[in-house]
């Protein structure tokens, strides 16, 4: 079973990312605060659970935490500020829409919450003075493998990833050509063969590597 808590805090937010590797569609953050003594045996790393497995999870988490929040940064913003940046953006978002500010956060990966606060970048959502402040106040700390370690990480994972899974899926009916509802806008064989044939979409992101070099004359 995965750890409650990192800190002593009553308030510790979790937060984590979804679809960073992704070539469409936006990359989800979330972030969730759980009671204490909440327990579940099945809970894991996303990644590490079937996709019934993490449906079921869903409204548990939803119905049992404190509070939760879930954002999409779309490929605009995406490829105005990079990915890293987009990742980091989007969990920051998500704390600012909890019901509750979080006397202490944990972060999947390797990067403080609080870096890059407030870029002035065209699209998606600006940060106030006021947020800004707010995020640096309160203290953080990023755990590598924090999904598979702690559960209020391991919650927002699986959070993100249905969020997005949903979203891409409600896409696929758009462009079914590509097979997002399949693929999920990850770059696998099938995908970049239909990249080759029929272009690129509004849902692509456009400063990444779609096709392998090779092929990118053909775009």
């Amino acid at each position: 079973m995965l750890n409650n808590y990192f800190s002593k805090f009553i308030l510790e937010s979790g937060t984590d990312e979804a679809g960073r590797g992704c070539l469409a569609g936006p990359v989800t953050a979330a972030a969730v605060i759980l009671p204490q003594d909440f327990k579940n045996t099945i809970l894991n790393d996303s990644k590490q659970l079937s996709e019934k497995t993490r449906e079921k999870l869903r409204p548990i988490i939803e119905s049992q935490a404190i509070s939760f929040a879930v954002t999409h940064l779309h490929p605009d913003e995406i490829d105005e500020i990079n990915i890293l940046n987009a990742s980091m953006k989007g969990m920051q978002e998500c704390i600012l829409k909890l019901n509750l500010t979080p006397e202490f956060i944990i972060v999947d990966g390797n990067r403080p919450l609080n870096v890059k606060l407030g870029m002035k970048n065209t699209f998606g959502k600006q940060f106030s003075k006021a947020e800004i402040e707010l995020l640096k106040s309160i203290p953080n700390q990023s755990i590598v493998k924090g999904d598979s370690k702690y559960m209020s990480i391991a919650a927002a994972s699986i959070l993100a990833k249905t969020y997005r899974d949903e979203y891409m899926d409600r896409i696929h009916e758009e462009f079914p050509m590509y097979n997002w509802k399949k693929n999920k806008g990850y770059p696998t064989k099938e995908h970049r063969e239909a990249i080759q044939k029929y272009g690129v979409t509004k849902y692509h992101r456009m400063t990444f590597r779609l096709l392998p070099e090779k092929d990118l004359f053909d775009l």
